[in-house]
């Protein structure tokens, strides 16, 4: 899956003999996406996402820039597109007390 790229930020990642694309949020600042290294990180995840998966049919370079916008008010109305391609537990000591419950049929 290719992204349109529409701030430039998709940059390569050579690690040993193998190249990777990451999409730089610094890169992303610079090319007109203004401010949103101030942004919290669990939005800044978001942007990566969208930056990743952009379309510009279900994700649209409006929905990016929707983010951005977010740092001025704080709230917004609109929707965006989530992909997500993994998922992190921070916790990991309570996913362990939840999965101990499993047996005894709590869900």
């Amino acid at each position: 899956m290719t992204s349109q790229d529409s701030f430039r930020c998709c940059k390569p990642l050579k690690v040993g003999s193998r190249t990777y694309a990451y999409y730089s949020l610094s890169a992303a600042e610079k090319n007109g996406l203004k401010g949103i290294s101030r942004l919290p990180f669990s939005m800044k995840v978001l942007l990566e996402n969208l930056l990743r998966h952009e379309d510009g049919r279900s994700i649209a370079k409006e929905d990016i820039q929707a983010i951005a916008q977010w740092l001025k008010t704080k709230t917004s109305e609109r929707e965006i597109a989530f992909r997500p391609a993994r998922v992190l537990c921070r916790t990991l000591p309570a996913c362990r007390r939840w999965s101990i419950w499993r047996p005894c049929g709590m869900p």
